[in-house]
C-alpha cells in the first residue's frame, strides 16, 4: 500500500472526487484532512472478477469525501453553474467508457454556449478523474437541445 504523502503528490493534493485542493497538514479529525481512498472497492472488484485490488487504484481524497468501505457510492459532484439536464453519474460513466470506449452522453443542454461550457468542463474533470483515459467532446443538436457527448 502506498504512502499518503506518495499518493498526495500523485494526485497533486486534489481531491479526486470533489476536485478541491487537499491540505496535508489538516488534522485526520478535520473532514478536510487528507485521506487515501480506494477508487474500486474490494466488493467492485470481486463483481468485475478481478482478484485483487491494483495499487494505482488508491486516490487522494478529503476524510469527508471518503465513502470508506464502498458501502455508499461515489459521487462526482458537476458544477452549480453548469445550466445542464439529466447529467449521468460521473463515476460509472467513466468508468464504463474507459472499459468499453466508445462514445457516451453526458447531458442535454438548452443552449450551444451551455453545451460547450459542460463539454469544456467534463474534458477537463475527467482528465483528472481518469488520467490515463484520452477523449474527445462533441456537441450535437437534435430535438430542441443539445446532447454533450465523450469519446473515447
Amino acid at each position: 500500500m502506498a504512502i499518503l504523502a506518495d499518493i498526495g503528490e500523485t494526485d497533486g493534493w486534489r481531491c479526486w472526487l470533489c476536485d478541491e485542493a487537499v491540505d496535508p497538514d489538516i488534522s485526520s479529525s478535520d473532514d478536510r484532512g487528507a485521506s487515501v481512498d480506494a477508487r474500486i472497492t474490494k466488493a467492485q472488484a470481486k463483481k468485475q472478477k478481478k482478484s485483487k485490488v491494483e495499487p494505482t487504484n488508491e486516490r487522494l481524497s478529503h476524510i469527508g469525501c471518503n465513502t470508506g468501505n464502498g458501502t455508499i457510492e461515489r459521487v462526482v459532484p458537476w458544477p452549480e453553474d453548469l445550466f445542464v439536464v439529466d447529467p449521468v453519474p460521473l463515476i460509472a460513466t467513466v468508468e464504463r467508457l474507459r472499459r468499453k470506449g466508445g462514445r457516451e452522453i453526458f447531458a442535454r443542454c438548452m443552449t450551444k454556449e451551455d453545451a460547450g461550457a459542460a463539454a469544456a468542463w467534463l474534458v477537463d474533470r475527467v482528465s483528472r478523474l481518469e488520467p490515463d483515459l484520452k477523449l474527445t467532446a462533441r456537441v450535437d443538436k437534435g430535438g430542441g437541445q443539445y446532447l454533450v457527448s465523450l469519446f473515447a
